[in-house]
């Protein structure tokens, strides 16, 4: 049995010209305990604050029916006979994608009305067996569903149409930039940068459908959805010693043999680490920055931090999108946003210094922070995270 991927998950959108609203919605949840990711993008009809709430409607059903158990190709089905015809254009008020996956490389694909997705291995399209499924209601909407088993490097790249047509009219691109054109930029991309993040790739998508445009301004929302199936990137954070001294080595050995970077949140704990494992701890002020102690240096160790107010500081950061700042919480944030799988051990012997009546009331407890920011990690940041309090 070969190890469990991990899928890199994400989605960047543009905003059709003039318009205060996407039309494109995404929605995806991951459950963690399951090995599993449930991904919907959906078209709204037109543009704006209407097609913003016929996407969003319709992603939203979509998601909620699976995760409920619903069957992945009936549910779908429900969805796509229930969506009324516009009066005047005689079209469906949305359309939409979905993919049901796992961490074994498992994918069941639904598409209605959107542009068919890309399945790329090794720079090649491949071409997977479709069945196709008529509306019992509206025989002019078809549905096409897909079961797919993924390798390692594989990709999948959802997007709307914004994407595809993008550039229709323009005299160099007059029936849109196509499904073609996109299969010839995304390969390109790939050449140039086989490990490229979901993320940039699924920016660089929506940029160049814009540049496309005669006048480079979104004719229509613009949505790109990169899946990139990999080896997991693998974070240990160690922060405050264990409840009972007497298991001080056990972790430090623990962390030192773990196969994936490594941190130490906490002056306490460092100097923990370092006795156990006999090693030198160094500090070089002149690097601090912002109001944060410096960070710190062992052999072995990736990143080393004061403990409680660069984790709230760094919580901080997650929540609000800070753009790479430069101090000790900034290094923290900047290795958890390039790991996939967090794990963290967070000892429970309590800091007396923490009950401090004169400290700021933001400080909390490490173990409610770490909660904290397991959370956003989670739900922000698509990220799988894993707790154990010792």
């Amino acid at each position: 049995m070969r190890d469990p991927l991990f899928i890199d998950v994400h989605c960047s959108q543009e905003k059709k010209f003039k318009q205060n609203a996407y039309g494109d919605c995404f929605l995806s949840k991951r459950y963690p305990e399951e090995g599993r990711l449930i991904g919907v993008l959906s078209d709204g009809l037109g543009s704006g604050v209407k097609a913003n709430i016929l996407s969003s409607m319709t992603a939203t059903m979509l998601l909620k029916f699976i995760a409920a158990g619903r069957d992945l190709k009936k549910a779908s089905e429900v969805v796509m006979d229930s969506l009324p015809v516009c009066q005047v254009r005689k079209i469906s008020y949305s359309t939409f994608s979905v993919i049901d996956c796992n961490d074994d490389g498992y994918a069941r694909i639904v598409e209605e009305g959107n542009p068919q997705f890309l399945w790329i291995r090794d720079m090649e399209v491949l071409k997977p067996e479709c069945t196709t499924v008529t509306s019992k209601k509206f025989k002019n909407r078809h549905m096409h569903t897909y079961e797919i088993q993924l390798e390692p490097n594989d990709r999948l790249i959802f997007c709307s149409d914004g994407v595809t047509q993008s550039g229709l009219g323009n005299p160099e691109y007059k029936l849109g930039w196509r499904r073609d054109g996109l299969i010839e930029f995304v390969t390109a991309k790939l050449r140039a940068n086989p490990t490229i993040s979901s993320s940039k790739l699924s920016e660089l998508i929506v940029q160049e459908a814009r540049r496309k445009e005669v006048d480079k301004k979104a004719k229509d929302d613009i949505s790109s959805v990169v899946l990139y199936f990999r080896k997991p990137r693998e974070l240990l954070i160690f922060t405050g010693p264990p409840y009972d001294a007497s298991r001080d080595n056990e972790y430090a050995q623990i962390l030192d043999v773990y196969d994936g970077k490594k941190a130490i949140c906490g002056g306490t704990t460092a100097n923990l680490v370092a006795r156990e494992l006999n090693r030198e701890i160094t500090s070089d002020l002149r690097k601090a920055a912002g109001n944060l102690p410096a960070c710190s240096f062992m052999d072995g160790m990736d990143l080393i931090t004061e403990g409680v107010l660069t984790l709230t500081k760094t919580v901080e950061y997650l929540e609000n999108g800070n753009q790479d700042p430069n101090d000790a919480a900034g290094k923290l944030m900047n290795l958890l946003l390039d790991s996939d799988c967090i794990n963290f051990m967070v000892g429970a012997k309590l800091n007396q210094a923490h009950y401090d009546p004169d400290l700021p009331l933001e400080l909390e407890l490490r173990k409610n922070i770490v909660k904290k920011m397991a959370k956003t990690l989670e739900e922000k940041y698509i990220k799988k995270v894993t707790l154990q309090f010792i």
